[in-house]
């Protein structure tokens, strides 16, 4: 018999995403709750020199880094484990996200709508399809529109995306069906 897994509530749930400038750890990072509020949103200074702001898709600059608002790297790693450990943590290609962090999570504890495979039927897709065209394709709802990610705007269109579908992916979870597509090999070692 399969094992059973029970729903989780809105208060187990946040949602995650990250924006990052060319080299290493350094950028944006967000949390939000099941409602889509702020838990989370700091700048993070690099941890080594910048070679590229990505001025055009990120909106990054260079006095957001420095200024002191910007928190030191092994801060936020430590602030975000904090505030993800024990819950579900929805995104899109959150391998990504918790890699730049440096933070894993147990598998069984993420719900990544790049990889949920109704998502990809839907769309007949045989790849990771990107968030913003999800967000347009399955909500009619259109993000990034100014040509610049926000990583607290990406949260939440995640969460959105989860929530159409939250029942039927929890209860595929507690069928013991995995409705997810794997996330890359390369990057096992952000799940626990």
């Amino acid at each position: 018999m399969a094992p059973k897994f029970a729903a989780p509530s809105a208060e187990q749930i946040v949602a995650l995403s990250t924006v990052v400038v060319g080299i290493g750890p350094g950028g944006r990072v967000s949390v939000v709750n099941y409602k889509g509020a702020v838990l989370y949103e700091y700048y993070v200074a690099p941890t080594n020199p910048v070679t590229d702001y990505r001025h055009g898709t990120t909106g990054i600059q260079a006095h957001h880094l420095a200024s002191a608002g910007a928190r030191r790297f092994s801060d936020v790693q430590r602030e975000v484990a904090d505030i993800i450990r024990g819950k579900v943590v929805v995104g899109h290609s959150l391998w990504l996200d918790l890699s730049v962090l440096g933070i894993p999570h147990p598998a069984v504890n993420t719900r990544d709508v790049g990889l949920y495979q109704p998502f990809r039927n839907a769309l007949q897709a045989t790849q990771l399809v990107g968030l913003a065209t999800l967000t347009w394709k399955l909500m009619m709802r259109r993000i990034q529109d100014t040509g610049r990610v926000c990583s607290t705007e990406n949260a939440r269109a995640a969460l959105d995306l989860y929530r159409s579908h939250a029942a039927e992916w929890e209860a595929a979870i507690s069928d013991g069906h995995w409705p997810t597509f794997i996330p890359p090999e390369r990057f096992s070692r952000c799940y626990l």
